[in-house]
């Protein structure tokens, strides 16, 4: 039996590719999928359900300094105590969270998002 020289990488660059493409996806964020509280997205912050959205800081952040509580993008005396700890988040909310992720790649001149840091986050 003779063997061939050539090396046939179809399949092995197929697989490859699949794997490295693997290895750097990062999931869209969708209207239609639910999200709990404090669900982190880099450079959009942490989703806060009752509110189907997210802000900068996380759900019911205390703040020693100010003696408060951080929800639904205001500073509260008291903690949340909504039931509410899982929901959908509204598609304008979407929109701009994904406008402001910093973990994937935007592509053009290898640039990422910028997102911004500061503000009180994305309201519905």
């Amino acid at each position: 039996m003779k063997r061939s020289r050539s090396i046939r990488l179809v399949l092995l660059g197929s697989v490859s590719t699949a794997v490295l493409a693997g290895c750097d996806y990062k999931p869209s964020l969708s209207a239609e999928n639910a999200y709990t509280n404090n669900f982190y997205v880099p450079g959009a912050g942490y989703y806060h359900a009752p509110f189907r959205t997210w802000y900068r800081l996380p759900y019911n952040h205390f703040d020693p300094q100010q003696n408060r509580y951080f929800y639904g993008g205001q500073w509260w005396l008291t903690p949340c105590d909504s039931i509410t700890n899982i929901s959908f988040p509204t598609l304008q909310a979407v929109q701009l969270a994904e406008t402001a992720r910093t973990d994937i790649s935007r592509g053009g001149f290898g640039g990422f998002s910028s997102g911004f840091s500061t503000g009180s986050g994305f309201h519905a």
